[in-house]
């Protein structure tokens, strides 16, 4: 295991960190008028935590038969040619799933007011009043644990590319799953340090905590379309070179 391995993992890790069920659910329940209930938001991240870790073991147990299917393929180019046109396909996606001008922003911020004041409260606002209340079962809490998770699990980009690194490393199986664990940490760790902050400082970091949620409630799909482009960006130069190659 080496720094070439583990250092684009943890930049994947930390990207992964900011997401909605990571980092923007978590700072949710922190802020909520009540005083936050820790047990109730490690139970949160630890559910999570333990979905991504399940789903990438699964992905890791079922990629040796997929090699192998690939390796058989009698035309390798048309892999590239696919591989190609999937880079295509994500670099136009991050292009199109987040508006890039004010005014395109303003509009969708529009859209969803008056989304809001017609059908009222989103699902994951009901489900982060249902987990904070005090009367509530911990079945709530990993309820929307889950929801987020398996919301958010097929626009993971990050995630599903580091499994991508680790499948294509030289780690047998059980090593794979012990760096997939360390990953999972680091994707939950700015939430607890955030929590303990929350905790131990208290009203003091509030103010701090409601400025992060709203910058990342901001710009946390614009930083996944970049990433999404990006991705496509280096799945189409990559695709290309080989279908040059010999």
């Amino acid at each position: 295991m080496n720094f070439e391995l583990l250092a684009p993992l943890a930049v994947l890790a930390l990207i992964d960190s900011t997401s909605f069920g990571t980092l923007l659910i978590p700072l949710w329940l922190m802020l909520a008028p009540v005083r936050p209930r820790p047990g109730r938001i490690l139970l949160f991240l630890g559910t999570v935590a333990a979905f991504y870790l399940l789903l990438g073991i699964a992905l890791l147990l079922g990629a040796p038969s997929l090699l192998a299917a690939l390796q058989k393929a009698e035309n390798l180019q048309a892999l590239r040619v696919a591989q190609w046109i999937a880079g295509i396909g994500l670099m136009v996606l991050g292009v199109l799933m987040e508006p890039w001008t004010k005014a395109g922003k303003e509009r969708r911020e529009a859209r969803r007011a008056e989304k809001i004041a017609r059908h009222g409260p989103s699902l994951h606002m009901r489900m982060r009043e249902r987990a904070t209340d005090a009367s509530a079962p911990v079945g709530a809490v990993i309820a929307l644990a889950l929801t987020a998770a398996v919301i958010e699990a097929a626009s993971m980009i990050p995630y599903l590319a580091a499994i991508g690194v680790l499948i294509a490393s030289e780690l047998s199986l059980a090593g794979r799953a012990a760096v997939l664990f360390g990953y999972c940490l680091v994707m939950i760790a700015p939430a607890l340090l955030l929590l303990a902050a929350r905790l131990f400082l208290h009203e003091h970091v509030a103010p701090i905590l409601t400025k992060v949620e709203a910058f990342l409630s901001r710009n946390a799909n614009e930083a996944t379309a970049w990433v999404v482009f990006l991705l496509g960006l280096y799945m189409v130069s990559d695709g290309w070179n080989a279908l040059d190659g010999p």
